[in-house]
């Protein structure tokens, strides 16, 4: 039997709202959680154990005593912090819980495949994929407000494919308690809206590259305008010969990126990506106002891709990595309207001239370095994978 094409695997009947992270974001995790009647996954790579995990902990101790199956997959990494009373708890309430283990792991070293995707389930019913952490730094706690960040909250055919999603991946470690009920569970009638969903997924270590993909199409497809934000922008090479061939063609193509990042040493890495940037006459702009954490494109309000996957080479080919890619005009005008509104109010376009003459030399070697650096790192880090597709 053939195999199925990418863009045969949209699913049609679904009901999709485009979330700003922050308050709102944790209040809807905290209703699926406390709607679910059946089943609820919840994965993620960072959960921390402050105000805000402890709501979200909460909410899944609540669903398992209503005897709700609730599995909970963290990466082994990411979490490692979290305390043996803080896991018990959860087991203790019912909570199925696992790690997503790396090769090798210390305090601060880790070898190998990340669980990076960040996805909340219930009933095979309603999903939210997002690139959003359960922190306090992606929530509004306090005077403190979230970084900024996106989700996809959907109901429909689309929640029985992210199901499966998680399902597989819950059973896929050889020591954890398998998952064995049925994937799709759906208990009410499917919503009568027409939006064009899929899964797109980021694996590289089992040859998985459909955000990557997606992000090619995106580029390839464009006729008037395209547009990405995104945390950390270090993209493959190819990827960037997408993006500059699209402008060429006359496509507006502008990249949001953060002014302020919570790893400096990546955003002088990615400065130095600037110059290319310019001569391809990309317009850059700095969010200002936050830290940008977010990971989402729109295409001549058409097409959004939204999810964990970062425009960079750790997400290509280091991360397990899930997106959703939408095809209709009105999500993708919407989010066309708030990047609209976040670049007129919270950034400022960085201008080629004034980059170059307020950066000194020692500056743009920084720049240039950085770059450099991370390169070796990412060869080094990615040394096992390369080792294992050669023997497969």
């Amino acid at each position: 039997m053939p195999r199925k094409k990418k863009a045969d695997r949209y699913t049609i009947h679904n009901k999709v709202r485009v979330i700003r992270g922050g308050a709102d974001y944790f209040r809807l995790i905290e209703e699926i959680a406390d709607n679910a009647t059946y089943s609820l996954h919840l994965q993620t790579y960072i959960f921390d154990e402050d105000e805000t995990g402890g709501k979200i902990a909460e909410a899944l101790k609540r669903a398992a005593k209503r005897n709700v199956r609730v599995y909970m997959l963290l990466d082994g990494y990411a979490s490692q912090h979290l305390s043996a009373g803080f896991i018990s708890d959860l087991k203790g309430a019912g909570v199925h819980f696992g790690f997503f283990q790396p090769v090798f792991k210390s305090g601060s070293f880790y070898l190998g495949r990340r669980l990076h995707h960040k996805v909340v389930v219930a009933d095979a019913r309603v999903c939210m994929v997002a690139g959003i952490n359960i922190s306090n730094r992606y929530n509004d706690v306090g005077t403190e407000k979230a970084w900024l960040d996106w989700a996809i909250h959907a109901e429909g055919e689309i929640a029985g494919k992210i199901s499966e999603v998680c399902i597989k991946r819950w059973n896929r470690w050889p020591f954890r308690k398998k998952y064995d009920a049925p994937a799709v569970r759906v208990n009410s009638p499917l919503p009568v809206e027409e939006c064009l969903v899929r899964v797109s997924i980021n694996d590289w270590v089992f040859k998985k590259t459909e955000i990557t993909r997606s992000y090619e199409e995106l580029f390839k497809n464009a006729h008037a305008g395209a547009t990405v934000m995104t945390s950390y922008f270090w993209p493959p090479q190819r990827l960037l010969k997408f993006m500059a061939r699209a402008s060429r063609r006359g496509v507006k193509v502008k990249l949001v990126l953060t002014a302020r990042a919570d790893v400096p040493f990546a955003k002088y890495a990615e400065r130095y990506l600037y110059r290319w940037l310019f001569r391809s006459n990309i317009e850059v702009y700095e969010y200002q106002k936050n830290i940008l954490h977010g990971k989402i494109a729109v295409c001549d309000n058409e097409f959004v891709t939204a999810g964990s996957y970062n425009v960079n080479n750790i997400s290509a080919f280091a991360s397990v990595e899930l997106n959703l890619d939408i095809k209709d005009t009105a999500i993708a005008t919407l989010v066309n309207d708030n990047f609209n509104e976040i670049i007129e109010n919270d950034c400022i376009l960085i201008d080629r001239l004034n980059f170059w003459t307020s950066n000194n030399l020692l500056k743009k070697f920084q720049f240039y370095l950085s770059y450099r650096i991370i390169h070796i790192i990412f060869f080094l880090f990615t040394f096992y994978f390369n080792q294992r597709r050669e023997k497969h």
